[in-house]
């Protein structure tokens, strides 16, 4: 297979193809990475479905490496509330991920059962569903159209499932989970020579964190929070975060991930049901000499169904 093409500003998006594919050879980065995974944990981990009590409903959007033609851009809904008098938890995560000419698909359904204590509440939760994979090379400047190594494809069916658990009281809480536990084969054309070895990553996820009052009156409180992400025949990332929460209305905060960039966010109550959240990535990698950085966008909507979750307290926003 040989491709020729001019290094300028119209061919990255051949150049992010390449390295889509060159990445999933040695299972690089294929999960989208999400820098408000603080406020919406469900998106890395099923046991957290029903720790909110009530229903609450995340839409987030994440537009990665702003300026690079056929960068990622990830678009989620996701959901999940408390049932049976809080005794279980289910949730519903769906996703479009969408980098260069690929597109993929992919809904899961999550279910937690839940232990709670006056030492707080434990869950062990599991999830399953599945993704659906295409791309569509039209748009790339090959030196061949019909080279058979950039067929056309729709919709490459396969189905997943993973496992974790969580752990929260009033000061501290803490997960670990492998959100994809199978290694399922990608076959990214009909030819056999690039598929051979090709395999979907396994992740593992270790998070945690502390909510530490600094004023009597708990107006001001310290949120210092990690994530730990591991993925098979890759170096180890991690996310280091410091916020802090104003009158339990506006938190804002800094991460630095070892890997890629410094991250500032902001997370704000506009009600008592509706909160805003808003990130930029600062990318620091080499990528910083074509990309001014990462924007993402989170809309959170909290309601209670008095038959469903009765007088149960809610726990606040900024409390995981």
């Amino acid at each position: 297979m040989k491709l020729f093409f001019k290094l300028n500003k119209n061919s990255l998006t051949l150049i992010v193809a390449l390295v889509f594919m060159s990445v999933i050879k040695t299972e690089a980065q294929q999960y989208p990475v999400y820098s408000q995974y603080i406020f919406n944990p469900l998106v890395i981990n099923p046991a957290v479905a029903g720790s909110h009590v009530q229903v609450s409903a995340t839409a987030m959007y994440r537009n990665q490496w702003v300026n690079f033609d056929g960068a990622p851009k990830t678009f989620s809904f996701s959901g999940h509330t408390s049932l049976l008098k809080n005794k279980i938890g289910v949730g519903l995560l769906v996703a479009n991920d969408q980098i260069g000419s690929y597109n993929n698909n992919s809904v899961f359904g999550s279910y937690a059962f839940i232990i709670r204590s006056a030492m707080g509440t434990f869950s062990m939760g599991l999830q399953a569903g599945f993704n659906l994979t295409s791309a569509d090379f039209s748009s790339l400047n090959l030196k061949d159209p019909n080279d058979p190594s950039f067929a056309a494809f729709d919709n490459k069916f396969k189905p997943n499932f993973g496992a974790g658990v969580y752990y929260s009281n009033d000061l501290f809480f803490a997960g670990l989970s492998v959100p994809f536990i199978l290694t399922n084969s990608v076959d990214i054309t009909d030819a056999e020579a690039l598929a051979n070895g090709v395999k979907e990553a396994r992740y593992y996820y270790f998070h945690g964190g502390m909510t530490l009052p600094l004023s009597r009156m708990k107006t001001v409180v310290f949120n210092p929070t990690v994530l730990l992400r591991g993925q098979e025949g890759q170096p180890l990332s991690m996310d280091l975060n410091a916020g802090f929460i104003f009158y339990d209305v506006f938190s804002v905060g800094a991460s630095y991930r070892n890997v890629d960039a410094i991250v500032t966010y902001i997370q704000l109550k506009i009600t008592e049901s509706l909160n805003f959240g808003y990130s930029y990535d600062w990318t620091s990698s080499d990528m910083k000499q074509y990309s001014s950085g990462s924007h993402e966008f989170s809309l959170n909507y909290r309601f209670r169904i008095r038959k469903i979750h009765g007088n149960v307290e809610c726990p606040s926003v900024f409390k995981f």
